[in-house]
């Protein structure tokens, strides 16, 4: 019998051993007996917290984006007008943390999955929205009405875009030069567009 206590740290322990094993294997490679192994735990084990694969895959998807959200709060208690949590928004997607090469290949591994699982294309989804709707809430106190869904879009995309890129290139980013440049489109943007 499981000692009490023992679910969030083995629970923890298997999303961990998914995304090591995904950035060592790829998403498509990645079986329970391999995250089992890399987890140093039984496959039975995946079993009876998840129930499965891909119930474990959505869990380590939902915990990427559960610790991104949580850096998103604790820098926008520390922001005090528009602009600052705009670029709190941006630090937050740029964070170290979030860029460590193992998560940075899950993250683009369960993108790619996204238009095939309805489970990741809700969580993609739910991150979607609430970075568009972070964006434009915080535009508004800087640009004109008509310019503020275009900039949450565009920004969105900068920012996604730079993931992208960087994620695929051979070089580690440069995140501080990233975050420099995305600070100075959205300077531009709201120089363009002043409310």
């Amino acid at each position: 019998m499981p000692k009490v206590g023992m679910q969030p740290i083995r629970r923890q322990q298997l999303i961990d051993a998914t995304i090591r094993t995904i950035a060592r294997v790829g998403y498509s490679e990645t079986t329970v007996s391999k995250i089992a192994a890399e987890a140093r735990l039984s496959v039975g084990i995946i079993s009876h917290y998840f129930g499965g694969k891909q119930s474990l895959l959505e869990a380590s998807m939902a915990r990427l984006l559960f610790e991104l959200h949580d850096t998103f709060l604790q820098r926008l208690a520390q922001a005090s007008d528009p602009r600052s949590r705009l670029s709190a928004i941006v630090a937050t997607n740029f964070v170290a943390d979030q860029y460590q090469p193992d998560i940075v290949r899950a993250w683009l591994s369960f993108w790619a999955q996204v238009p095939f699982s309805p489970q990741l294309r809700r969580l993609q989804r739910i991150y979607n929205r609430r970075l568009l709707s972070n964006l434009a809430f915080e535009l508004r106190g800087l640009v004109r009405p008509e310019a503020v869904r275009e900039g949450a879009e565009v920004l969105a995309s900068l920012i996604d875009g730079f993931w992208l890129r960087t994620t695929v290139g051979d070089e580690a980013p440069d995140l501080d030069r990233i975050r420099g440049q995305v600070e100075h489109s959205i300077n531009l943007y709201v120089a363009a567009n002043r409310g």
